[in-house]
């Protein structure tokens, strides 16, 4: 009896493993960034919202993640999106997206905000560049 049972677990157990990827199938992609909402200085301790837009390329880009890397007072922003790999998309030529993050400054000094526009003819990085003093 005990070998039946072992046999009827062993077989199930491959029956419930398959090799097909019934998962969704997606890829990730970096958006430029279209505009910036930036104030003219920072408060030392405050906590600061920063807007920015940018253009949804299709239904099938969703909003992600920021790309957030902070390297002494310079910070890189950019937008990524998840691409569903679905045969229904639907191209989107004008839908602005927008959203913020918050930032609080924790060093006197200026801080030197890149953010991701794109690439230019030549396929280099081009950013929007904000330089932001901290006010105490």
């Amino acid at each position: 009896m005990k070998k039946l049972i072992l046999l009827c677990f062993i077989s199930f157990s491959f029956w419930s493993c398959t090799l097909d990827d019934d998962s969704d199938n997606f890829y990730y992609e970096f958006i430029p960034i279209e505009n910036v909402s930036m104030p003219d200085s920072f408060t030392f301790g405050a906590v600061h919202t920063i807007s920015y837009t940018y253009f949804r390329p299709s239904t099938c880009h969703v909003f992600r993640d920021l790309y957030y890397v902070p390297e002494d007072n310079t910070r890189t922003v950019a937008v990524i999106n998840t691409v569903y790999e679905e045969g229904n998309c639907n191209p989107l030529t004008d839908e602005l997206v927008e959203r913020s993050f918050d930032f609080q400054p924790l060093e006197n000094g200026t801080y030197i905000f890149k953010f991701w526009a794109g690439v230019d003819e030549n396929d280099e990085d081009e950013f929007l560049v904000y330089e932001i003093l901290v006010e105490e």
